[in-house]
């Protein structure tokens, strides 16, 4: 299980990252390509972050429903972030069919319900730090909705807040380590 926690906080603290800094850059620069395919790279590094949340805390009904519709949501949304970011990004305002976009909001409104169900049952389980953990349940359904806004810094300072969010959750999972053992102590251990 230590490899899962490692492997979440690792890649979470990536995704935060590919959300925040690309957001940063764009208050400046505008969206470009190169932040584009970084941020729509940076949903698939988020769910081994949420496996890694989920492990941590004790099993809660609330929490295991959070983490399920959570965990299936990013992954729709994900898709739908991916395919804004990485393929429609390259097209001048395509126009989406109207079961496409009912689609896409739908991934959207999954994905946030289940950012709000988990981040409560976070909450409850008082295992993760109380602001990263409402953060991501208020900034994480904005965002998510923010997506088909237009770039503007707001929008910017809204990448930032969440990527900072997912980077300090991440650091939250990591374990902790052990404690380096003395020549004494494994003298005494080796006697006992």
């Amino acid at each position: 299980m230590t490899f899962l926690l490692r492997f979440g906080a690792l890649c979470g603290t990536l995704s935060g990252l590919f959300i925040a800094l690309p957001g940063a850059i764009e208050a400046f620069t505008g969206e470009t390509t190169a932040t584009s395919l970084v941020i729509g790279a940076s949903p698939a590094l988020a769910a081994p972050l949420l496996t890694a949340l989920y492990l941590k805390q004790p099993r809660t009904t609330l929490g295991t429903i959070g983490y399920a519709v959570n965990f299936v949501g990013l992954g729709l949304f994900g898709a739908a972030a991916y395919a804004l970011n990485i393929v429609l990004f390259h097209l001048d305002q395509p126009k989406l069919a109207a079961p496409t976009t009912a689609v896409l909001t739908a991934s959207a409104l999954i994905f946030a319900l289940g950012t709000v169900t988990f981040a409560i049952g976070m909450l409850k389980a008082r295992v993760h730090p109380p602001i990263p953990v409402w953060t991501y349940a208020i900034a994480v359904p904005v965002f998510t909705f923010a997506a088909r806004l237009p770039d503007t810094p707001l929008i910017s300072v809204l990448h930032v807040i969440v990527g900072g969010a997912l980077v300090w959750l991440a650091r939250s999972v990591y374990p902790a380590k052990r404690p380096a053992t003395t020549s004494s102590d494994t003298i005494t251990a080796s006697a006992a």
